[in-house]
């Protein structure tokens, strides 16, 4: 990583987790050699995308004569260096020549024998990985591997791996082979995983945007991103076809899938397509101008980035040790005793707030080790992620003049009210001083004292609209009035194409990606009838020396870390895009998401020590693309894997974490029986001991989960539980009448929370079937009763019919009696 401040969510995103190639052509993704010494330089590890590319080099002669009947604009030496390509001069070939070439290679791909279509999918997918065989560093790899992929899209070469992905999708016979097998290993899915590594890295080089891209890059950008997001040709969008290879493997029909690259690709292609953080953000600041609402007050991103971590709260091992006289030897003076004392409770100096009182001067280092002992805990584990921050403390600035008097900075977030919360207050004010209320009319204070004439100006001064409100809003109106209003013109947002293609299918969707999530984490345990998620990491040949063992172990944890990582991005995301693009889309995913119990397993999947969690270095930093391709591998020995990186920490993990305590603060806001869901399986103590990670983002998620349930713990945990009260009442937003610390919110009633998720789902079938169920016999079907307006229609007669018009007059009129009394009755 580039900076070390983990509370950026860019950096999050890009965090350093796929960067390997797992795939067979790619270097050092193989089983080690068979030594088990893994000795030899990168460029030999695995050279089958290299020779796969040079064999088609060699066969590109044919392609010539092809070329030539074309009447190809290309020159007769270029056309001779296509067909004897050697060393570093595909790097120095004309544009022209590589064009030609990538064509001849999506010709061959026609071809019906698998081993040679798959043969010049490897070639496709080394020039994809920058033909690293031709670069001398690792700058040169990233440079190519990102040319190739324009190159290599605007060729057309998306569209025909996309057909070669639905062969291989529907085919039948390896999937019958397959299920024949013990077991399923990485063999069985070498032509989807070749075809998928293709297309992710085109996704993901074309979908970063630079300031040096040249108009044609950004134009093919636009085209990709606009056909990944709308159907072509008549089919569903490309994240609906990865959507169902997901539910496929889960069903069992294709367990040979690779799920860790669809999960990728699927988590690349819907940022791509919707738009990541960043954009959401942009998104959210045009649609509130364009409903007229206030701007926001803040950029939550902005606002996050600033914070500092907290301390972790002690706990009740943690106040007993501190109550104990630390040994002579460490006091050295009653200052440097009594500082470690402050120190010790102080544990919530978020802002780094200076102190009047307080000498700016440094502490010793008899200091410094009193408090470091001072803050040890009895679990013997001294953890970095204990004693430092991940982020560590901005540069220190200059030193206040002592004439200069420093104010406490204020709370990080500005106070939001609902119109609810001002209605109930009026409410609850007009009962206790007149005797009666007035329903939603916020406007009318006669009667009321002045105290409360000011208390409600204090309170629409900081009323916050939502675009939810708005959309619920204007959902009621449509349900009541649908003919006056007419129908709802709804823009054709990527967003929405998404939600109408996996609305049918949406729960087997959710189901799918909690299971593999389940299989994924890694507090569950091994079952029989579980789905196996590991088929695309392990090996034919179980590995036989201690060596291997451990490689295979690393690889096996980091495929499940990738994993975790990959679902709790793509369902946050699309949480987030439909929350924006309309709250029942939103809150439809959310129900389904809670049926499924996403819920508990995200509670299960914290019940873990997240501390080893984040700090796990299940990875092999040598074998990372692309510095494995260039520079030389070293011996690889069991201490050299035992020790691991140089990191700290994970940054897939912390990703992960963060993105999965943001789900459930989306499925569990304003949802008093989710909420109590949280009580029910205890997560209190769970979420308290992830404040151990001292992380801002991950910390402030945490505490918003701990605040909307605080009013259910009991007095007695609020008690006990006062630093963690602390911190909430000074990193959480303000509600200015949430009773959240003291148990007296109004809307705490048992006997409503089923009826409220009823009501719920009610208003989510209402909003489906009225905007996506359109029966053409409807009740609500406009008729034409206007007598003018039917006997004024010209209607298309045949040539003969003035011919027999008086005989079907006679027939059809005067000859059939009407009894006007019985009519007359009847109607």
């Amino acid at each position: 990583m580039g900076s070390p401040r983990a509370d950026s969510v860019e950096l999050l995103e890009r965090a350093a987790d796929e960067s390997r190639m797992e795939d067979p052509a790619a270097p050092g993704a193989g089983t080690l050699p068979a030594n088990g010494n893994g000795n030899g330089k990168g460029k030999q590890a695995a050279p089958k995308g290299r020779e796969a590319f040079r064999s088609q080099r060699r066969e590109s002669e044919n392609y010539i004569a092809t070329l030539k009947t074309w009447n190809s604009p290309l020159t007769g030496g270029a056309l001779k260096k296509i067909s004897r390509l050697k060393g570093k001069e595909w790097l120095e070939l004309e544009e022209d020549a590589q064009k030609a070439y990538v064509m001849g290679l999506l010709d061959r791909l026609e071809v019906v024998n698998r081993e040679q279509r798959l043969k010049v999918a490897r070639a496709v997918l080394y020039l994809a990985q920058g033909t690293f065989g031709e670069c001398d560093s690792e700058v040169d790899v990233l440079h190519w591997s990102r040319y190739n992929c324009f190159l290599l899209y605007q060729m057309g070469t998306f569209s025909a791996f996309l057909e070669l992905l639905h062969m291989e999708i529907d085919n039948s016979q390896a999937c019958s082979s397959t299920l024949r097998k013990p077991a399923t290993s990485i063999a069985d899915s070498t032509e989807l995983r070749v075809l998928l590594s293709v297309m992710y890295l085109m996704v993901e080089n074309i979908r970063l945007e630079r300031e040096t891209d040249s108009y044609r890059w950004r134009t093919a950008r636009e085209t990709f991103r606009t056909e990944l997001s709308f159907s072509v040709h008549n089919e569903e969008p490309f994240a609906l076809l990865l959507f169902s290879m997901v539910t496929k493997f889960c069903s069992g029909l294709a367990p040979h899938f690779p799920i860790k690259k669809v999960l990728l690709l699927l988590w690349k292609v819907v940022m791509f397509t919707l738009g990541g953080f960043e954009h959401l953000q942009a998104l959210k600041i045009q649609k509130r101008a364009e409903l007229g609402l206030p701007p926001l007050a803040e950029d939550s991103i902005q606002v996050v980035k600033s914070m500092r971590a907290a301390s972790p709260p002690s706990y009740t091992l943690d106040l007993g040790e501190s109550q104990l006289a630390p040994p002579p030897s460490k006091l050295r003076g009653r200052r440097g005793s009594r500082r470690q004392l402050l120190t010790k409770q102080d544990s919530l100096d978020i802002y780094n707030e200076r102190d009047l009182f307080k000498t700016e001067e440094p502490a010793t280092e008899e200091e410094e080790e009193s408090v470091g002992d001072g803050e040890r805990t009895l679990d013997g584990e001294l953890d970095l992620l204990e004693q430092d921050p991940l982020v560590p403390p901005p540069p220190s600035q200059a030193p206040l003049s002592t004439e200069r008097v420093a104010f406490p900075k204020g709370l990080p977030w500005a106070p939001k009210v609902r119109q609810k919360d001002i209605e109930h207050f009026l409410e609850m004010s007009r009962n206790k001083f007149i005797g009666f209320t007035l329903g939603q009319d916020t406007d009318t204070l006669v009667g009321l004292p002045r105290p409360i004439h000011e208390s409600v100006k204090t309170l629409k001064q900081h009323k916050y609209i939502s675009i939810a409100d708005i959309q619920i809003k204007n959902e009621e109106e449509l349900e009541k009035c649908p003919m006056s209003l007419g129908e709802e013109v709804v823009p054709e947002t990527p967003c929405e194409i998404l939600y109408q293609g996996m609305l049918y299918s949406l729960p087997q969707y959710m189901i799918a990606l909690l299971k593999i999530l389940l299989a994924a984490a890694p507090t569950s345990k091994a079952k029989t009838d579980s789905i196996n998620i590991l088929a695309d990491v392990l090996p034919e040949e179980m590995p036989i020396t201690v060596l291997q063992s451990m490689k295979l172990g690393i690889d096996v944890n980091r495929h499940k870390e990738i994993i975790v990582k990959s679902i709790s991005a793509l369902l946050l995301l699309l949480l987030k895009h439909f929350r924006l693009n309309h709250i029942y889309q939103f809150e439809y995913v959310s129900q389904h998401l809670v049926f499924a119990n996403c819920i508990p397993l995200i509670l299960k999947f914290f019940n873990q020590n997240i501390l080893s969690y984040i700090t796990s270095k299940n990875s092999i930093s040598v074998l990372d693309y692309p510095c494995c391709t260039i520079q030389d591998l070293p011996e690889l020995t069991t201490e050299s894997l035992e020790a691991g990186d140089n990191n700290q920490f994970c940054w897939r993990n912390l990703f992960s974490c963060i993105n999965l305590l943001r789900l459930l603060n989306k499925l569990t806001k304003w949802k008093h029986s989710r909420t109590m869901m949280l009580v029910v399986f205890k997560s209190a103590p769970i979420l308290k001991r992830a404040l151990k990670v001292k992380q801002a983002m991950l910390q402030l998620y945490v505490l918003k989960l701990l605040k909307i349930q605080t009013k259910y713990l009991g007095r007695q945990w609020r008690k006990s539980n006062m630093k963690t009260m602390s911190a909430i009442y000074q990193k959480v937003r303000h509600r200015m009448n949430d009773d959240w610390a003291y148990g007296n919110d109004i809307d705490a009633r048992p006997w409503d929370f089923q009826a409220e998720e009823c009501t719920l789902r009610a208003n989510i079938e209402a909003f489906n079937s009225r905007r996506y169920d359109r029966p053409q016999d409807s009740e609500f079907s406009p008729v034409d009763n206007c007598l003018q307006s039917v006997l004024g229609q010209r209607l298309d007669l045949p040539e003969d019919f003035h011919y027999s018009y008086e005989l079907w007059l006679e027939r059809e009129v005067f000859s059939q009696p009407i009894c006007w009394e019985e009519l007359l009755q009847n109607y």
